[in-house]
Parts: structure tokens; C-alpha cells; sequence
């Protein structure tokens, strides 16, 4: 049997103070990890090389128990990797990097009848000279360190039985497999059933999406994968960044200012408008948006303007149609709009959903921690302390655009995003409002207030709404 072992990450240190307390240090920072026994603080510092979590997870003894807690507190911090290896003396074969802060190993059952084959989602690629597996669906990636094991992998990209794999993988029986079974990286066939290997992967929302498109929304938004996030400048030691305005092409130039110098009525309108719009990122809690004007703001950009159905693909499905103000690729209007309201007068502080098509807010019951933790992470998006008074976010039914389009469904969600995102800001001028547009989201703080699967609806941006400091009432 293989042994699976909990590892600190390179850069992480623990340290015990005088009092008992154990210290968690890297990068410049501190988490306090609270009081262990001397047993534990001793069995603590074996974290550096690898503890086998069996040694902790069944262990009833105090030290046990406080070795457990100490672990998962680690984990959820991103600041543990797991190891698998043949022996306690051999260097890991296989080392598990978590992706999200809940992620813990665990071995799917398995039989010897079992079919099973590498995930549609599931890729391997080069990192920093290291092999690494992963999926947009795995709570964490596999890095590789035996090309035995690749091979094996490669294999799999048909369906196997277990039992003729056993002789493959005999270094680290199926334990390997168990866990990547468990993260989705294997899937379990059934020939039986379906010989359609894409319904095998899961429910029909999965069977929508293509690889490259499922990838770039995992890898693209926060909450299901490690990597750095938002204005980090990676580049900025190495390339200079780009001028402000594209230099001109060569050739003769045909100036247009002298021919824009009067507009007419309606057009000057819709111009001032643009040129006033501004991001605004502090909001006057004195004097906070009213329900009324957040109904005035939702019926004007996104309300259901009316309903249709037409045949498609030659008449074998009948598609609805619900037509709202600003414009959607392929009419599919698939975008939903959830409200976290901080302060809005008229309205209590919760999580809401905007029923578009009957012009009404349902509220949902998320924890008010969760709601906390999506309001601070927009203040934090937007380099302010106060959130905003609504935050709204923008979430889209992805199937609504991937039954019609293949190989561009994500991409044209992304661009009815940005629309809608540019229709806030000219409703949000136009009524004296404060809004701004914030490109991260958390897509797996999203399906835990939400209760829905992250590939069958999820987040894509958000726009902070609000009375903006020094605005008239």
C-alpha cells in the first residue's frame, strides 16, 4: 500500500513561541495556529519532511487529534501538499497541490470489475521542468515525478479495467487511482448504459461544455485554483508596458475633428453620458441607494422586455426567447443577476436574485460569513475598505449558449458580460448613481451560497452600485 503523507510547503516555517503558541511564518507573514500540547508541537515540526496522515486521521490521542486540526488549518490556508510515495524512505512518486482551501485527499472505493479512463477535462502539461496533471473539475493538481506513472496516464486515455491495470501501477497499487478518481480527473464508464463517452462524464450541463472553454472560466476566476490573481505586474522586470495609444499607421491622415464639432440633440445626449461616466469606489453610507432606485436600475438594464419561441435545427427543438434591453449573442440572454446589499434603504442586508422576467428580487439564505466574504472581496477588488452599498453579480447559465455554439460559447458569455457591464455604467450616470465594474469573482464562494454547481451557472464580474460620496440626492 502506498503511503500518503502531509508535507509544509518549501517556503513555510512553524515556529513555537514560549506560551505554546504555534506559528505559521512565510513570505513576511504570520498565522497564529493556537496552543498544542509539547507531543504535538514535536510531531508538528515532522511536517517539514512528510507525516502519513494515517498516523493522525485515526489517532484518538490528544496529540492525535490536535496533529488533525493542525493539518486541516494548514490546508485550508494553502500552506500543505500531500506526497505519495512507495515508502517512508523513498522520495515521492506523485505530490498533490491543492487548488481550493476545502480540498482534502480522499480514496474513491474501487473494484476490480470498475472501468475507467482519463477524464475529457483532464490534460498534463510542463511546469518549471515538472510534469503536472490537473483539470478545471479537481480540487487539486497532481504533480508527476515517475514517467512510469505517466505512461499509465496516457493509457488510460481509452477506458481500462481495473484489474488490468494493477500490474501498471503495482508501485502504488490503486491508491493513485483512487484519488485522482475522486477529483474527476478519472471517470468511472459504463458501457452498459451509454456508449457516449461525453454523457459519461457527468450530467448533461457537463456534456455542454468544451475543454478549452470549462478551463478558461476555472483558470480565468478566483476560487478553484492557487495561482496569483488580479494586478500582480508578473512581467513587469522583464517587458516595459505598452504605450497608452497605439502608434499611428504610415499614410496620409483624414482628420476628423473638424467634421464632429456639432451633434445632433440625440446623439450629444447619449455622449455626455459616456464622457461622465466615471468608476466610483466610495459610496456614502449616510445616505444609501434606495429600493426604488435599485428598481429603476434593474428595469432600465435588465428587466424582460418580452417573450418568443422559434424552432431550431430544423425544427427538432423549440428554443424561448426573452429579450432584455441591452443585446446578447444569439438573443440567449443567459445572463442572471444575483444582489449582495450591504445598505440599500428599503431593503435588508442579504443575498438576493433578480427575477428578470417578473421584475422581482427573491432573497436566498446564504450564511452571513459568505456574505461578509463576497462584500469584503469586492472592496478588496476595488482597493477600498467599505464595500459597496449593492454588489451586484453578473452569473451566466452557460448552457443557454453552448447548446447553439461550439468552440466559441465561452467567449461570447465574456463579451454579453462586458455589454451588460457597459449598460450599468450609462443607466448608473443617467440616474446620478455611483457604479464600477469588477472583473474578479469567486466562483466557488458562489455555488456554496448558492447551492448550484459551478459549471452549471457561475460568476463571471461584478458591478458595485451605490450613491456615490458627494452625489445629489
Amino acid at each position: 500500500m502506498a503511503i500518503l503523507c502531509a508535507r509544509l510547503l518549501e517556503h513555510v516555517t512553524l515556529k513555537a513561541r514560549p506560551d505554546g503558541n504555534l506559528v505559521a511564518s512565510f513570505d513576511q507573514h504570520n498565522i497564529q495556529l493556537g496552543k498544542l500540547g509539547a507531543r504535538a508541537r514535536e510531531r508538528a515540526q515532522q511536517l517539514r519532511s512528510g507525516v502519513p496522515l494515517r498516523s493522525f486521521t485515526s489517532d484518538r490521542s490528544k496529540a492525535g487529534r490536535e496533529i488533525d486540526r493542525l493539518v486541516r488549518r494548514l490546508a485550508r490556508s494553502g500552506l500543505i501538499e500531500f506526497c505519495l510515495s512507495v515508502s517512508d524512505r523513498d522520495a515521492p512518486k506523485v505530490v498533490i497541490e491543492p487548488q481550493m482551501p476545502d480540498y482534502w485527499p480522499r480514496a474513491a472505493s474501487l473494484r476490480d470489475t470498475d472501468v475507467l479512463m482519463l477524464s475529457r477535462f483532464a490534460y498534463m502539461r510542463r511546469r518549471s521542468g515538472t510534469l503536472v496533471l490537473e483539470s478545471p473539475r479537481a480540487g487539486a493538481l497532481f504533480r508527476i515525478h515517475d514517467a512510469k506513472i505517466a505512461g499509465m496516464l496516457a493509457a488510460l486515455s481509452q477506458p481500462q479495467q481495473i484489474k488490468r491495470l494493477r500490474h501498471k501501477v503495482r508501485f502504488l497499487g490503486v491508491d493513485l487511482l483512487s484519488l485522482l478518481l475522486d477529483s474527476h480527473i478519472l471517470i468511472k464508464v459504463d458501457r452498459r448504459r451509454s456508449s457516449n463517452l461525453r454523457q459519461a462524464e457527468g450530467d448533461t450541463h457537463l456534456a455542454l461544455w468544451d475543454f478549452h472553454d470549462l478551463l478558461f472560466h476555472a483558470r480565468s476566476t478566483e476560487g478553484r485554483h492557487a495561482n496569483p490573481i488580479g494586478g500582480t505586474y508578473a512581467h513587469a522586470d522583464d517587458v516595459p508596458p505598452l504605450p497608452a495609444v497605439r502608434p499611428s499607421w504610415p499614410g496620409k491622415k483624414i482628420d476628423l475633428r473638424k467634421l464632429a464639432t456639432r451633434h445632433p440633440p440625440a446623439a450629444a445626449r447619449v455622449m455626455q453620458c459616456l464622457q461622465q461616466r466615471r468608476s466610483t469606489r466610495l459610496f456614502d453610507d449616510r445616505e444609501p441607494i434606495t429600493l426604488v432606485e435599485l428598481a429603476h436600475f434593474l428595469d432600465g438594464t435588465a428587466r424582460v422586455q418580452s417573450h418568443s419561441r422559434a424552432w431550431a435545427v430544423e425544427k427538432i427543438a423549440a428554443v424561448e426567447y426573452a429579450p432584455r434591453p441591452y443585446p446578447s449573442a444569439g438573443a440567449s440572454y443567459e445572463l442572471e443577476l444575483y444582489l449582495a446589499v450591504h445598505r440599500c434603504e428599503g431593503l435588508a442586508r442579504g443575498f438576493y436574485y433578480y427575477d428578470a422576467g417578473a421584475h422581482s428580487i427573491v432573497p436566498i439564505p446564504a450564511r452571513p460569513d459568505e456574505l461578509e466574504m463576497l462584500l469584503r472581496g469586492a472592496a478588496y477588488a476595488m482597493g477600498v475598505s467599505a464595500p459597496p452599498q449593492v454588489l451586484i453579480t453578473i452569473a451566466a447559465r452557460f448552457g443557454r449558449v453552448a447548446w447553439k455554439y461550439s468552440a466559441l460559447a465561452y467567449g461570447l458569455i465574456l463579451k454579453d458580460t462586458g455589454v451588460l457591464m457597459q449598460t450599468f455604467y450609462l443607466m448608473s450616470t443617467e440616474m446620478g448613481l455611483g457604479g464600477c465594474a469588477i472583473g474578479l469573482a469567486n466562483i466557488d464562494l458562489f455555488e456554496k451560497m448558492t447551492g448550484v454547481e459551478f459549471h452549471i451557472e457561475g460568476p463571471l464580474g461584478q458591478f458595485a452600485l451605490g450613491r456615490a460620496i458627494g452625489a445629489e440626492a
